[in-house]
């Protein structure tokens, strides 16, 4: 048993049940034994592998997609790019790359959005050669007002999220208790949810049947749309999700590369669920911005991976083009990444943004 499992453990019998969001929140982010805090999760010697690990393409691409934002937001000077989560700081190097050659004054002032002591190290590390200013925040609240031009890969997934069980006509929120043989288990509490929060095909959902919910991942994309709303801007975020709210469990773990069972180790392993990808374009639609959405294999293809690794490979051996294929495939095959990951743009209202493949 793992140490923050015998506190949650403790904490039930003590308190009762918590709920899905509260242990997905200790899981991942308990200051003392946490996943996020404790553990190096990416790579392969962590336990899962993101789009800018996978391929330097990735990251060439969204800058070049930011860049086109920021030119068709009339180039405003003092503009502030900005990454939210953002792992080990692979992403921004490879935006900074390509970013500093296409115009400096782009990348002039960097915001980095990142609440663990020990990524901060990580990043910072990552970023040392890149001689650019560079500045650490713990939410985007504390965000210098400019117009904004921000990323973030695989970040809403993380957010907690609230879990419902359909128990004859009702909702009932979904938590974790002890059962009977003295083991985590997923028990159903009082707490219902208003009908109106339900998608359509909630009353034709089978007993058992679970909804996800999560406010939190709202409210974050709330906080960066009041800034766009503000001060100007765009934003691009890729997760893996849905573009239509639906009925189903998607709350997984992962650890050492596999699926692991969600209640087996407490910070030990990553936990996530699907991102209601509708959900955030209407956070962002109600501060008065644009959002479209595509699946990422769609997005990148219309960026120009093809054309990007067919450029890397024009010289390299035939290991290294078949490597770089691999990574293609990886990142916009519908049997990998490009299906299942789904791709947010938002950006003030009338902003022509690039790429019209997004819809």
């Amino acid at each position: 048993m793992t140490a923050l499992k015998q506190r949650i453990s403790n904490l039930i019998a003590a308190s009762g049940p918590i709920g899905i969001a509260d242990y997905m929140a200790l899981c991942l982010f308990d200051p003392a034994d946490g996943y996020y805090t404790t553990r190096e999760p990416f790579g392969a010697v962590g336990d899962f592998t993101t789009a800018p690990e996978i391929s330097q393409m990735f990251g060439e691409l969204v800058a070049v997609w930011l860049y086109a934002a920021w030119q068709a937001a009339g180039s405003p000077r003092g503009a502030l790019l900005a990454e939210i989560g953002p792992g080990r700081g692979t992403l921004m190097k490879d935006m900074l790359r390509v970013l500093q050659k296409l115009d400096p004054a782009f990348a002039a002032d960097v915001a980095m959005i990142e609440t663990s002591p020990r990524l901060r190290k990580v990043q910072k590390q990552t970023l040392a050669a890149s001689g650019t200013n560079i500045a650490w925040h713990e939410s985007v609240a504390t965000l210098p007002q400019a117009p904004l031009f921000i990323v973030g890969n695989e970040l809403f997934d993380a957010i907690p999220t609230r879990q419902f069980v359909k128990i004859g006509a009702a909702w009932h929120e979904r938590a974790v208790g002890i059962g009977e043989d003295g083991e985590l288990a997923f028990v159903a509490g009082p707490a219902t949810i208003a009908a109106a929060l339900l998608p359509k095909d909630a009353e034709t959902a089978p007993e058992g049947a679970i909804f996800e919910f999560a406010p939190a991942r709202t409210a974050t994309m709330e906080a960066i749309a009041e800034r766009i709303e503000a001060s100007g801007g765009a934003g691009l975020f890729f997760d893996y999700g849905h573009i239509e709210p639906g009925i189903g469990d998607t709350l997984q773990a992962l650890r050492k590369h596999k699926y692991d069972d969600v209640l087996a180790h407490p910070g030990e392993a990553d936990l996530t669920s699907h991102v209601d990808f509708a959900a955030l374009a209407t956070a962002a639609r109600l501060h008065g911005l644009d959002a479209h959405m595509a699946a990422q294999g769609e997005f990148l293809l219309a960026l120009g991976l093809i054309e990007r690794a067919g450029r890397l490979g024009a010289s390299a051996d035939a290991a290294t083009r078949e490597k770089i294929g691999g990574e293609v495939e990886r990142l916009a095959g519908p049997d990998a990444m490009g299906t299942l990951f789904k791709v947010l743009a938002i950006a003030s209202a009338g902003t022509k943004l690039p790429f019209p493949a997004v819809s």
